[in-house]
């Protein structure tokens, strides 16, 4: 393996991956001045014989989402191991898709609940799992120790349960947990 080239942000990574064609190149899907997804979906319509790995912060169903749904043939989070990276390179080299082990448990939930995502109001099982420690009273910062995820992504999954649900309020929520029997009342 070998690195060709390395950028500072998204408008900068798109250019050196038209001029060098890597065979594959790793985004973060934080970058400034384009969001590593939208930098993926423009790699895979101008340089279709890129392969992209996403690398994400920590794995959650939205960003697992964005990646594949942008065309990204790798998702790995930031933490992942030089040899789990090796190895998803190579994977995604040879044509085939590589998720990160942290991650394969979303695209379990996935297959398992994906069906069934539209009851509720689309709610993904980890946004149902936050609306019901919500509703049982945790604080954010209990709800994020008790999913091992961060302050910041448990605010993120209420405000898309919030903005799903066309509810305004903590109480609110609590009230849509009790009356679609997600908690005790």
């Amino acid at each position: 393996m070998q690195i060709v080239a390395e950028a500072g942000d998204g408008p900068e990574a798109l250019r050196l991956i038209r001029q060098h064609q890597p065979e594959v190149a790793l985004i973060k899907s934080a970058m400034s001045r384009l969001n590593g997804f939208g930098l993926t979906e423009r790699v895979r319509k101008e340089c279709p014989g890129v392969h992209v790995i996403v690398l994400s912060t920590e794995a959650d169903e939205e960003s697992l989402g964005q990646a594949l749904d942008c065309g990204a043939a790798g998702y790995l989070t930031m933490t992942t191991s030089a040899a789990e990276l090796a190895f998803a390179i190579k994977t995604v080299a040879n044509g085939r898709v590589h998720i990160s082990s942290v991650a394969t448990s979303l695209l379990v939930d996935f297959v398992r609940y994906g069906s069934r995502n539209e009851t509720r109001k689309g709610l993904t099982p980890r946004q149902r799992e936050v609306l019901k420690l919500i509703a049982e009273g945790q604080t954010t910062k209990q709800i994020a120790l008790t999913l091992k995820i961060s302050v910041k992504t448990v605010e993120t999954h209420r405000a898309t349960v919030m903005r799903k649900l066309d509810i305004n309020s903590i109480v609110e929520l609590v009230h849509y947990a009790i009356r679609n029997e997600m908690v005790e009342a």
